[in-house]
């Protein structure tokens, strides 16, 4: 087995972990960030399923979440610790019908699963660590094309994306509408608003702050690293995920045998979990990518952006999620003149991901004739 990486660290490390299902793209030259600032190589983890057609035409780009990455479909296996994140959505015969469609999903760029980040070596062969830059959306996108463009695809069919991977595909839409077919997004807003800063900035401040973060050079031999830090973080997110509801009914105020309450349970379970499979630094990099994240960033504001975007939207929200409140998607579908979907859930945010039936049913409507025969019951209800 693998030595271990730094407490706060669960990246994938090139030549230690298994490869498993990840290709490799190099970007063609430095990436020059919105911010300021040059990356002056990227390299993209990425997946595939199914075969890209002799037009090039069948194409959908996936895009995961704050702490996904490229396994979206298929088992638990050696370099992939969990299973696909959205594993009932992908496949033969399933609402991303890989008999049919070519379907890619790219580790984000900044992100810690074999794509350019703050975990990964930078030209002089230490780690990047707390030298990493600031990075956008506009920015992740930019890593994506450069993967459109290494597997052939002109322009896709489709790109879908929930929270974070819903931001950039609406960043797609707007940035690169010449290249997008249609777009589904899911659970995310047009812009950040001021209560989703505030919890985004009480999480990273709680790794930043912590001894062991040592300026996001932990990854150096003989630092501790921000494991407590990076659990707090997790703690915190997991309660704005899931809905009031869920967690009253599942856990109320019981107990277990060691006078523990449950709920703190389920969340040390939840920052446990991450630990071993995310790093701190990414953890950091994203978080701050959503704070600052807003479609209408040089091109006049959200609304004028979303109104001048020409791709068709199919948007989405989740009646019970607290963090991107339904209101958002209304907006976003406003300003695209599309019909919002709603998406009934329990599960809070987290619902795009648990309610897979009804994420299904939206995806082969807005795909048409590229989805297989038939709907799973569940169906998201079009909302006025």
């Amino acid at each position: 087995m693998p030595a271990a990486g730094p407490a706060g660290s669960g990246a994938w490390r090139a030549g230690v972990d298994p490869v498993g299902r990840r290709r490799f793209a190099e970007l063609p030259g430095p990436l020059r960030l919105e911010r300021g600032g040059v990356l002056p190589r990227v390299r993209v983890a990425y997946e595939t399923w199914g075969r890209l057609d002799a037009a090039a035409g069948n194409a959908v780009l996936v895009l995961h979440a704050l702490t996904g990455d490229s396994h979206a479909a298929g088992p638990a296996e050696p370099g992939h610790p969990s299973a696909g994140w959205w594993d009932g959505l992908i496949g033969p015969g399933r609402a991303l019908d890989t008999d049919r469609l070519f379907v890619v999903c790219p580790n984000v760029l900044g992100g810690c699963q074999g794509t350019t980040g703050p975990a990964t070596t930078a030209p002089d062969g230490r780690h990047w660590g707390g030298r990493w830059p600031e990075i956008t959306i506009a920015d992740q996108v930019a890593a994506e094309v450069a993967v459109a463009d290494a597997v052939g695809v002109r322009r896709w069919a489709a790109v879908v994306g929930g929270s974070m991977g819903g931001m950039r595909a609406l960043e797609w839409a707007v940035g690169h509408p010449d290249r997008v077919g249609r777009v589904v997004v899911l659970a995310c807003g047009a812009t950040a608003t001021a209560e989703q800063i505030g919890l985004y900035a009480v999480q990273v401040r709680a790794i930043t702050d912590d001894p062991g973060w040592h300026g996001g050079d932990y990854h150096l031999p003989a630092t501790p690293g921000p494991a407590a830090g990076m659990g707090l973080a997790r703690r915190m997110a997991q309660i704005s995920y899931r809905s009031e509801e869920e967690l009253q009914d599942r856990f109320a105020a019981r107990t277990r045998e060691d006078g523990q309450f449950e709920v703190a349970s389920y969340l040390d379970h939840h920052a446990g979990k991450l630990a071993r499979r995310f790093d701190a630094g990414s953890y950091v990099t994203l978080t701050r990518a959503m704070m600052t994240q807003d479609v209408g960033r040089g091109r006049g504001g959200f609304a004028a952006a979303l109104r001048a975007c020409s791709v068709p939207f199919t948007v989405a929200g989740v009646d019970s999620d607290r963090l991107y409140p339904l209101r958002l998607q209304e907006d976003i579908a406003a300003l695209a003149d599309a019909p919002l979907r709603v998406i009934r859930s329990r599960s809070g945010h987290d619902g795009f991901l648990t309610e897979t039936d009804q994420v299904a049913a939206l995806v082969r409507e807005t795909l048409g004739a590229f989805s297989s025969g038939g709907s799973p019951s569940g169906s998201p209800e079009e909302s006025s």
